[in-house]
């Protein structure tokens, strides 16, 4: 049962309990890289960093210590639509988490120091991650997708940018994007829902409401593209894609499930066994749906030996075409409803995979669905709805291709 709850100034409460004795808890904050502007490529995911090297009340070091130092954990992402902070610890230690939330959220001084050193970090993690080509070819096939948009930025935003960061800036972007109404807090773990609210009453409710007033852009009109990159690299890194449905779309369940069908995580989805268990000239080879609010994407992903990457997309094309030629019998869209259901309920056995996805939902949708609505969502699609699915979206004209050689 999901319990919800909203402070005065807008901030939202989502908290479910268990009877573990670790609780996980986080604030989401519905602003991501798109939200930037040219000049700002990277900022998101620098704050995401910066907020931990002090606040009004904290020096670095102590706020590292503050999660850490009782045995817990303490961390922020950056995607496109959103950043996260959050925490894992021990149930009686969640007010100091969320304590510490509000710290970093609303007392951040990024000292001129610390945000010196911090680029050097970024920069860091810039250069190793343009050394990771299977990594490194989903963000450039979202920027040739999205080209000339915000939905095209590199979350890590680029060395030169990241160098011109300064604190004001830095302090800036927060105050202009991070506001109230924009805020999500998401909470699992054993404690009373009542102390919950108390405790999220006590350290966030006295701040003054901020309502949004920035726009996002619409998402571009898609083009296609074939693009071939000289990297040297030992494998062919290739990537062929399409347009998908947008999270809002009424089909996402429908395209999520057929997703997992044709490249999901289990050894059993189509690209695994008529390609790497068939051929076996690759060693990774899955699909991935990407839903943004504007707009999606469709990518199968392969690493495979040179001079192969021609009969990979052969075959891919081939297995494309099936889903748009086959509609699957009422066996096959059983067992492919099951094993999706399955592989939902096991990651939210874990604690910490909940926390985030309730959070990420409440903040999107406003509405948290049980794992029975998921569920009954899930065996309501039927096979009709994926071979039109199949019909509309995978049109062999409709796909880009990118090649790290």
């Amino acid at each position: 049962m999901y319990h919800y709850h909203t402070l005065s100034n807008g901030i939202r409460l989502i908290f479910r309990p268990n009877d573990s004795p670790v609780v996980h808890s986080g604030v989401f904050i519905n602003i991501g890289s798109r939200d930037e502007a040219p000049s700002d490529e990277g900022m998101a995911h620098f704050i995401e960093h910066s907020i931990f090297k002090g606040t009004t009340h904290r020096r670095a070091w102590h706020i590292l210590n503050r999660i850490d130092g009782v045995g817990g954990e303490f961390n922020a992402f950056t995607t496109k639509e959103e950043t996260c902070i959050y925490a894992s610890s021990l149930a009686i230690h969640l007010e100091r988490c969320l304590d510490l939330f509000a710290d970093v959220l609303f007392h951040s001084t990024f000292p001129d120091k610390e945000i010196e050193h911090e680029k050097d970090v970024v920069i860091e993690e810039i250069d190793s991650y343009r050394d990771t080509p299977s990594e490194l070819i989903y963000d450039d096939f979202e920027e040739l997708s999205f080209a000339g948009h915000p939905l095209a930025h590199n979350i890590l935003g680029s060395k030169k940018n990241v160098r011109r960061f300064s604190p004001e800036r830095l302090r800036q972007f927060m105050q202009r994007n991070y506001t109230t109404d924009r805020m999500v807090i998401s909470v699992v773990g054993r404690a009373d829902f009542r102390r919950v609210v108390r405790l999220c009453e006590k350290y966030f409710a006295h701040y003054p409401s901020s309502p949004t007033t920035a726009q996002r852009d619409k998402a571009p009109e898609y083009q296609t593209f074939n693009t071939t990159v000289h990297r040297h690299t030992h494998q062919v890194h290739l990537m062929v894609g399409c347009p998908a449905v947008s999270i809002f779309d009424d089909r996402k369940v429908a395209f999520a499930l057929l997703n997992n069908i044709i490249g999901g995580p289990a050894m059993n989805s189509r690209l695994n066994m008529n390609i790497r268990e068939k051929y076996g000239f690759c060693y990774t080879v899955e699909s991935q749906y990407s839903p943004f609010s504007d707009a999606g994407l469709f990518y199968i992903y392969a690493g495979v030996d040179h001079g192969t990457q021609d009969r990979f997309i052969e075959l891919i094309q081939r297995q494309l075409q099936h889903f748009r030629d086959t509609k699957l019998s009422s066996s096959q869209l059983h067992a492919a409803q099951q094993q999706y259901i399955g592989q939902m309920a096991i990651n939210n056995e874990i604690a910490l995979n909940e926390m985030q996805a309730i959070g990420k939902s409440f903040l999107t949708f406003d509405h948290v669905d049980s794992l029975e609505e998921m569920s009954r969502d899930i065996q309501s699609v039927t096979a009709s709805d994926l071979l039109m699915l199949a019909g509309d979206l995978f049109s062999p004209s409709a796909f880009s291709t990118l090649i790290f050689t």
